[in-house]
């Protein structure tokens, strides 16, 4: 019967009591819940990823939702939501149920069949590379249970590698190295204008060079393995692919199959680069995962794409002295500070590169065969119809990476990952939408594709999961440094981010260009270094962009990142007394904006 007007029907308590508690005992995993709040729906992936039926009763949609919250508070002395109980115990919230399922209490209460068979690992890690190492030493260090499974699918052309990831095997040590032996060749022109006499003609010899770097890397690979043996982490050279929660299949080499389970897992497979999907491609083209393990000299070089590994790999083949051309689709070094990259593109091409602009390879022919052969391409502009043909004895494809992440099973667990990149979104913690299975490094959506970065990220994950730290990696201001000919250091925004996020009003770019001194003997190159700051207005004039364009400029850009992170100004640096004469010394003296319109041509050091 209805109240009289005027007056409120009050709840039935009882009632709602014994709904209360009929709804805790007829579910094994009873979730009280509002529909719109985010923890609540954190606490729903966790039994859905565990392959638990709940039953869910959202509070802001039913109509006595207060008073059974009401309820529950007198029951549990907890007034929020989500508010769990399984198998009739009460759990509380979002982080007393994580709490449980991690310490295994949760799978105890659920009865899990789990907990009598204990997992054979506390943690797998599905990649060898810098990151994946890097947790899992850290992680047997905290004395964990640990495994690594590392398996390098060849290449096209039939390349693999050893223990250590892109970085070590195929990425920024060899890069650095062949850098390194074109910039000799650079020294050696120097050399004479300083007084060195010499009459031999030098030459430079490909296979020699290539004998010692991977000498070098070989020598890495073995350090990585006896790493791994003292820290008592189990390494398998298997592929490895999910097949059911907490459970892997690993395929070694001869397609011999084992499995394996443990109570968590992290994602560390890293990319492989990306091809172009024209006939020819796979079949005649290199990558970089190819060229640093070369068996022969390159020869004439097209170099397809503006990636930073386009640039780098263009610039040290063309200062071994081969012929090399770049086509370029649309700008160089997507992502980087644009007046940095067209400064990178400018030197390059005084330096005897070539530039192929708004091309695009349709077709790539072999005409003969050899080391290296002869290859016909024949690209498309991507603004008309014009058509581009020419001969090149070698095709190194540089247009992005992909990540391995769509053949390992990720689906069967229920691991969403952004379809069209195929990269994992993580949560602060580098935790996926499976509470169980963590990612780092370069596959990781939105985040920066660092060697550093992931070795970071690694160490500090292993932390929070077994040390009870509670650190988490810092991605805001990580330093980079692109290893062309004239090497471009960055730290912050670049200024097109900079405009983007605070306004133009709201900044202030000092620049100045520089001369080395090493460089004036030989007479070479002025006025072709360049460094800016992008500074902060309405921040006391915070620097929040750092670039250089310069010899060393990655030795430069790591000291002025330190004092980045801690915060620092246009003032500061103008109190810093620089070193003299070097290059980073330049910062401590910039004085000219770019709304001042002042020449910034050096004519001396």
């Amino acid at each position: 019967m209805p109240p009289p007007p005027g007056q409120t029907q009050l709840p039935d308590w009882d009632g709602l009591k014994l709904r209360v508690r009929t709804l805790i005992a007829s579910h094994r995993v009873m979730i009280f819940s509002k529909s719109y709040c985010p923890y609540c729906n954190k606490v729903k992936e966790l039994f859905r990823s565990m392959h638990v039926e709940y039953y869910a009763l959202e509070l802001d949609v039913t109509a006595d939702g207060p008073s059974i919250q009401q309820v529950l508070a007198e029951l549990t002395n907890q007034r929020t939501v989500p508010n769990v109980f399984v198998n009739g115990t009460h759990i509380g919230g979002c982080d007393s149920t994580y709490q449980a399922y991690h310490d295994g209490s949760l799978q105890k209460l659920l009865g899990d069949s789990k907990d009598t068979e204990p997992y054979d690992y506390d943690l797998i890690i599905i990649g060898g590379g810098s990151g994946g190492l890097a947790c899992s030493k850290e992680a047997a260090a905290l004395g964990k249970k640990v495994m690594v499974l590392d398996y390098v699918v060849p290449t096209p052309l039939g390349t693999s590698w050893g223990l250590g990831g892109t970085c070590v095997n195929v990425g920024c040590i060899p890069k650095k190295l062949m850098h390194q032996a074109a910039l000799l060749g650079q020294a050696l022109q120097d050399s004479r204008k300083y007084g060195w006499q010499y009459e031999e003609q030098v030459k430079h010899n490909w296979e020699i060079m290539v004998e010692a770097i991977q000498n070098y890397i070989g020598s890495l690979n073995w350090g990585y393995r006896v790493s791994l043996r003292e820290k008592s982490v189990t390494y398998l050279n298997s592929y490895g692919e999910f097949i059911e929660p907490h459970k892997i299949k690993a395929t070694n080499r001869k397609g011999q199959v084992t499995y394996h389970t443990a109570e968590t897992f992290v994602l560390a497979t890293g990319e492989r680069p990306r091809y172009l999907g024209v006939p020819g491609d796979k079949e005649y083209c290199i990558t970089s995962d190819d060229l640093f393990s070369l068996p022969y000299c390159p020869g004439k070089t097209l170099v397809v794409g503006a990636s930073y590994v386009a640039l780098e790999c263009a610039g040290f083949l063309a200062g071994l002295g081969l012929d090399v051309t770049v086509m370029v689709r649309s700008i160089l070094l997507r992502g980087f500070d644009q007046e940095m990259a067209e400064r990178v593109g400018a030197h390059m091409e005084t330096h005897g590169v070539k530039f192929i602009r708004k091309f695009v390879p349709v077709q790539v022919e072999q005409l003969e065969e050899g080391m290296p052969g002869r290859l016909k391409v024949t690209a498309k502009s991507t603004e008309g119809p014009e058509i581009f043909e020419e001969e090149y004895n070698t095709v190194l494809i540089a247009i992005g990476r992909d990540a391995c992440t769509r053949n390992i099973g990720l689906e069967t667990i229920g691991v969403k990952i952004n379809e069209k990149n195929g990269k994992v979104p993580v949560n602060d913690e580098e935790q996926t939408n499976v509470p169980y299975v963590y990612a780092i490094g370069d596959i990781l959506d939105g985040k920066l594709e660092l060697t550093p970065v992931a070795i970071q990220a690694g160490k500090l994950l292993a932390r929070r999961l077994y040390g009870g730290s509670s650190t988490k990696c810092d991605y805001i201001n990580v330093p980079t440094t692109v290893f062309t000919p004239l090497e471009y250091g960055s730290c912050g925004l670049a200024e097109e981010r900079a405009i983007e996020e605070f306004g133009k009003q709201n900044l202030e770019v000092y620049h100045s260009l520089f001369w080395p001194l090493e460089w004036t003997v030989p007479g070479r190159d002025n006025n072709t270094c360049y460094a800016k700051i992008i500074c902060s207005k309405r921040d006391n004039n915070r620097v929040i962009g750092f670039h250089v364009l310069g010899p060393n400029a990655g030795e430069v850009t790591q000291g002025f990142a330190a004092a980045i992170k801690c915060g620092l100004t246009k003032e500061l640096l103008d109190e810093t007394i620089g070193i003299h004469p070097t290059c980073g010394e330049v910062f401590t003296t910039m004085d000219i904006t770019k709304s001042s319109g002042q020449d910034i041509t050096q004519r001396g050091c």
